[in-house]
């Protein structure tokens, strides 16, 4: 109920101001709802986008290491010892 109350006396306080034109009234809704959206994001400790993406190149870096020196392994033969 606090959530729809918050929403409702924003737009209250837009026609307040004076926000009649539809641009000026769909921008401010659109960035008091990313603004809310930021906020819960931030509240449940979720990373980014450009984290997310930053992660995704250092696991895709790790796993062509690991195969390169798999391929080495693979290909080294062992040396049987003199008697």
């Amino acid at each position: 109920m606090s959530k729809s109350r918050f929403v409702f006396d924003k737009f209250a306080k837009l026609l307040e101001q004076g926000l009649v034109n539809y641009k000026d009234l769909s921008d401010e809704v659109i960035s008091i709802l990313k603004s809310k959206r930021d906020e819960i994001v931030f509240r449940m400790k979720l990373a980014s986008k450009e984290e997310i993406d930053i992660l995704n190149k250092r696991i895709s870096n790790l796993e062509k290491k690991i195969d390169q020196l798999s391929k080495v392994k693979k290909t080294k033969k062992t040396k049987k010892a003199k008697r």
